[in-house]
């Protein structure tokens, strides 16, 4: 991939990334400020339900910033781009669509196949 296909995933990645990162401080924030000890068991219940689904949230943005720093790096070492199994370049499109791509579509198809398998043996 050349430098300049490079830099336009970089950017991107590094957008995305600032984005996730601003949402989270901004739900920080929220968060710390509606914390309330509810006398009403409902209510206390409801409020720890949405605290636990902010929680599964922020896990979940938290690993998608893990997966766009391993991409960033892999853009640094010149790897990006390229299917972790195959070895053959990522179709444009699909990076497109999907930065933090590590598998071409053909591998990614077979993957999925194969983890449905699995799940209903």
């Amino acid at each position: 991939m050349d430098e300049k296909k490079l830099n336009h995933f970089q950017k991107i990645l590094e957008d995305w990334k600032k984005k996730l990162n601003r949402k989270r401080d901004l739900k920080s924030i929220s968060i710390q400020s509606i914390s309330e000890n509810f006398p009403d068991p409902i209510d206390r219940a409801v409020q720890e339900e949405e605290f636990n689904f902010e929680l599964r949230n922020r896990d979940r943005e938290r690993r998608l910033i893990e997966k766009i720093d391993h991409t960033l790096y892999k853009i640094q070492l010149k790897k990006f781009g390229y299917c972790i199994s195959c070895k053959v370049e990522i179709d444009l499109r699909r990076l497109e669509a999907n930065p933090i791509a590590d598998l071409c579509i053909e591998c990614k198809t077979v993957d999925e196949i194969k983890k449905k398998q699995i799940k209903n043996s």
